[in-house]
């Protein structure tokens, strides 16, 4: 029966509203997330193991000691985005001499691109464990799938396709689970360090701190930031609206606590996976996260190594596009291209270009005799070496108000920013001293 227009309706009291999509704790997680998941990429993965089967647990402090240093120094680089609308390139280039940006960003694009080099290859290689076949070939597959990817799919959809791929990291907990652990003996070794002056022990420590703070992490979370502000048109930098602030700064941070707690807790297994099957079993010296999964397959069994393998790939199709598209962002602000994951091919030509050739550079690689080994070690030196000035740099943008107006950052987090500084160039000093007296 039809109602009448004149007809009065009842009131019905008034229900709750629900929250808002965007309030739900999974729209709250984005940059931090994805930064910090693809922290824990193949090379990454092959640091731990080694850490693992090298010192057993007795490293697995260092995944403690390191969480709110990676908390304090990617809120920095998330609120320096936030605040300026720009990435770090871009708020260097205004800001900072042409020389040190282009040196920066130069060391930056090589380091990444080696880094996908390793990281392609050792997808290819976990496949191959996996199913038989040609690792060559599945290693291009995935550079190619990737690249494809970032180009033809918009950012609304690819966050979320690379929100999902971060529950791959979860392979690594499954994986600890398969095995007997002494849990009263591993919380001793995580929460009461054992020191010591040998030299492999300080190098181990010194590439687990180079692997877990990278610049290629600083770049992607400020420009994600950037690109969340351009993806809500009410959004605008927080400069220019701090009325704003007080949401997003706290989104900012329980993002940025989530992805890092997610990042070292899947670090933690890996490193404590390795300690507990291959370090027990006299196997010590493990050179590729591909190498760690062969070697648990005898120890552990086939379900061990088949989640471990799986993680690999997971891990790689979630890092890759974060190492070129951080190069993409920096490259881009650097000559002021056009850029965004949000443009259309033929609008950011430039940008996916960058994308699109570190990539193809990183599959080419693989095919060249040069041994991937070499080429994490030397991505890794590259890092710790650019990871110094690039965190000064951002720690001195961060407290100028000629940058961040009224919204610099407060003394805790520049305590821990600059306390995080201090541990990468303490690093890096005692990287370069082994170097010089191998």
């Amino acid at each position: 029966m039809r109602v009448k227009a004149s007809a009065v309706h009842r009131k019905t009291p008034a229900t709750p509203s629900k929250p808002e999509p965007e309030e739900r704790l999974l729209k709250k997680l984005g940059p931090g997330l994805i930064t910090g998941a693809a922290d824990d990429d193949p090379s990454g993965i092959a640091t731990y193991s080694q850490g693992g089967a090298q010192f057993g647990t007795s490293l697995l402090w260092t995944v403690v000691f390191t969480f709110p240093l990676m908390v304090g120094i990617q809120m920095v680089s998330a609120r320096l985005g936030r605040v300026t609308g720009q990435g770090l390139a871009g708020i260097m280039r205004e800001h900072y001499s042409k020389t040190l940006l282009y040196s920066l960003v130069t060391m930056l694009l090589v380091a990444n691109t080696i880094n996908i080099a390793a990281d392609i290859s050792a997808m290819g290689d976990a496949l191959a464990l996996l199913v038989g076949g040609p690792r060559h070939l599945y290693a291009a597959l995935f550079g190619v799938f990737s690249c494809v990817l970032q180009i033809l799919v918009p950012y609304n959809r690819y966050v979320r396709l690379l929100k999902w791929l971060t529950l791959s990291l979860f392979a690594y907990v499954a994986v600890v689970f398969a095995v007997d652990i002494p849990w009263a003996e591993v919380a001793k070794d995580a929460l009461l360090p054992k020191l010591s002056l040998d030299a492999n022990y300080i190098t181990v420590i010194v590439a687990i701190l180079g692997t877990t703070i990278s610049p290629y992490l600083f770049f992607w979370q400020a420009s994600l930031e950037v690109e969340e502000i351009r993806r809500v048109r009410a959004d605008k930098p927080l400069k220019l609206d701090p009325e704003q602030a007080r949401k997003h700064l706290r989104r900012i941070k329980l993002d940025t606590m989530v992805g890092m707690g997610v990042s070292n807790l899947i670090a933690f297994f890996i490193m404590l996976t390795a300690a507990i099957t291959l370090h027990r079993q006299g196997v010590t010296d493990i050179q590729s996260s591909a190498q760690a999964a062969e070697a648990l397959r005898p120890i552990a069994g086939n379900f061990a190594f088949f989640l471990f393998s799986l993680g690999i790939i997971g891990t790689g199709l979630l890092a890759v596009p974060v190492l070129a598209g951080s190069t993409a962002f920096a490259v881009a602000e650097t000559f002021r291209w056009k850029r965004g994951l949000d443009l259309k091919p033929g609008e950011g030509l430039r940008f996916y270009a960058i994308i699109a050739a570190s990539t193809v550079i990183g599959i080419g690689l693989g095919f060249t005799k040069i041994d991937p080994i070499r080429m994490l070690f030397w991505s890794a030196v590259i890092n710790g070496v650019i990871s110094v000035p690039i965190m000064v740099v951002m720690m001195r943008m961060a407290v100028s108000r000629r940058i961040m107006g009224s919204l610099v950052i407060r003394r805790r987090l520049n305590v821990l920013g600059w306390a995080a500084t201090a541990v990468m160039a303490f690093a890096v000093g005692a990287m370069l001293i082994q170097l010089a007296h191998p």
